[in-house]
């Protein structure tokens, strides 16, 4: 392939990617103004939650369909479905509605994610790889960020609709891209999809997340309905493991997590998953809420990790191939571990600038890590196993982004739900315990206007409530730390460039 071709075709899964990873925060800053045209407060949480759970539970499965049928195809279809999914969502006309329309729209980014990096894998040699995947990796880290800003520029100077209108001409820039500079020959084979093994995985990835999400807030922990989806979990998981063992042709190969460099390499980005959402959902509360910055202060701290992933994953590839996948990762996670201390440090360093510093430090992580873990899983297996390989990375950092909020979510509710009840009496009559009175200080018009002796209170509730967040956050960025020394020393037999 040409060089100009291969930069084009860069360019167009870029752009795809981009698209698919903004969807999980552009929302974010128009919700407001969608729950007022359309209602139905109570349903806010699956705006996102319905997005999340599609794109977790499918994404195993385009990473099959794109080694049995290429990835150029199963590419545009799982792109026209995102692009589906936006266009009905900006003509919702109800709450539920647009719950539905979001699920269609994670279903489509389920197959853009993994089969973009398959992608890279297929047409550079590992030397280029390396370095192409840590651009890749890095669009993740600029979302975070562009997200939320994006639509609150988008919402101001136009309306809600546009947040998922805007995605079609790209979108479809990004396919005719692809379509024309693209050329694959993928391998001649008799197709078998694992229909059965695709149900049971969607069922059991679903059931957990709900559990997790709803769980402690929907409804109690240990009540039958959370104990009901966590059994239906575990028992169509139990039921998805003893399927693809027997299957000719598995969704998720069982001896594909033989290969201790993928098996290590998976779990380990479950909790890159879990860091990167966790630093990306509560930075912003602890810098407006108990800080008392704007907005806009508040985008430029978390900012600085948009600054640090794609500085380090532009250096990872070299760094690589110089010491080493295991010896790269572990410096990652060494980042990951001083982030999360310098954010524990802010009871006695209260700035932004130490707030801006922890989240530069996760991304310096971020990217030497993720790009490590892609490169390594890739060169692990052939080309006909290296969509499933992607995918399966793909699918396990969602999932762990996604188990991380929802655990953090909980830290973070029951903290202030404890913090609010310790409260002066006086400051309880006066906004009550419940933790939607966070809400007032992340105002900056209702914060103005509470009084010094009830403002103080509650930003010292949730600094307490934010703080417990960050000691789980730190407890994961060294759990992480272990899972990567266990990664397997030197190259693996198939960390080189094929077909």
């Amino acid at each position: 392939m040409k060089e100009s071709s291969r930069v084009l075709v860069v360019a167009s899964l870029m752009l795809a990617m981009f698209l698919a990873a903004i969807e999980a925060t552009i929302v974010a800053t128009a919700m407001p103004t969608i729950i007022g045209s359309l209602g139905g407060f109570r349903l806010y949480s699956w705006v996102f939650s319905a997005f999340l759970l599609t794109q977790g539970a499918f994404i195993p499965i385009f990473g099959r369909l794109s080694d049995l049928y290429g990835r150029k195809p199963v590419f545009t279809v799982a792109t026209l479905i995102f692009l589906l999914g936006a266009f009905l969502s900006g003509h919702a006309r109800s709450m539920e509605q647009l719950i539905i329309f979001r699920a269609v729209q994670g279903l489509g980014a389920a197959g853009v994610q993994p089969i973009t990096q398959t992608i890279i894998g297929d047409i550079f040699t590992l030397e280029e790889r390396a370095r192409v995947q840590g651009w890749l990796s890095s669009v993740w880290g600029i979302s975070s960020v562009a997200g939320p800003t994006l639509g609150g520029l988008i919402v101001d100077h136009w309306s809600w609709p546009w947040i998922f209108y805007i995605n079609i001409p790209l979108g479809l820039i990004a396919i005719a891209g692809l379509w024309l500079f693209l050329r694959e020959r993928p391998a001649a084979q008799r197709h078998s999809i694992d229909y059965a093994g695709s149900a049971l995985l969607v069922t059991a990835v679903t059931a957990l997340l709900v559990f997790v999400i709803e769980g402690g807030s929907g409804w109690p922990w240990l009540s039958a309905g959370s104990l009901g989806f966590l059994g239906l979990a575990a028992g169509t998981g139990a039921v998805f493991l003893w399927w693809e063992n027997r299957v000719a042709e598995p969704l998720l190969p069982p001896g594909l997590f033989a290969n201790r460099v993928i098996a290590f390499c998976d779990l380990a980005v479950v909790f890159s998953g879990a860091l990167t959402l966790g630093i990306s959902s509560f930075t912003p509360t602890l810098v407006q809420g108990v800080m008392g910055t704007s907005a806009t202060v508040a985008g430029l701290a978390l900012g600085a990790m948009s600054l640090g992933w794609p500085l380090a994953s532009t250096f990872s590839g070299r760094l690589m191939l110089r010491i080493g996948y295991r010896s790269t990762a572990i410096a990652g996670s060494f980042f990951t571990i001083i982030s999360a201390g310098v954010m524990l440090s802010l009871p006695y360093v209260p700035s932004v600038a130490t707030a801006a510093l922890g989240s530069f430090l996760m991304g310096m992580g971020m990217g030497l890590t993720s790009t490590t873990f892609i490169v390594a899983v890739q060169g692990a297996v052939s080309w006909e196993q290296r969509g499933v390989a992607t995918s399966s990375n793909a699918f396990m950092r969602m999932l762990g982004s996604t188990v991380g909020v929802a655990v953090f979510g909980n830290i973070l509710n029951n903290g202030l739900v404890r913090q609010l009840a310790s409260l002066p009496d006086t400051v309880k009559s006066a906004v009550g315990t419940n933790p939607d009175v966070a809400r007032m200080l992340l105002d900056p018009v209702t914060r103005h206007s509470l009084p010094a002796w009830v403002l103080q209170p509650l930003r010292d509730a949730l600094f307490v409530s934010v703080h417990g967040v960050y000691v789980a956050l730190a407890v994961t960025a060294v759990a992480g730390a272990l899972v990567v020394r266990l990664i397997p020393r030197g190259l693996p037999d198939g960390l080189q460039a094929r077909r």
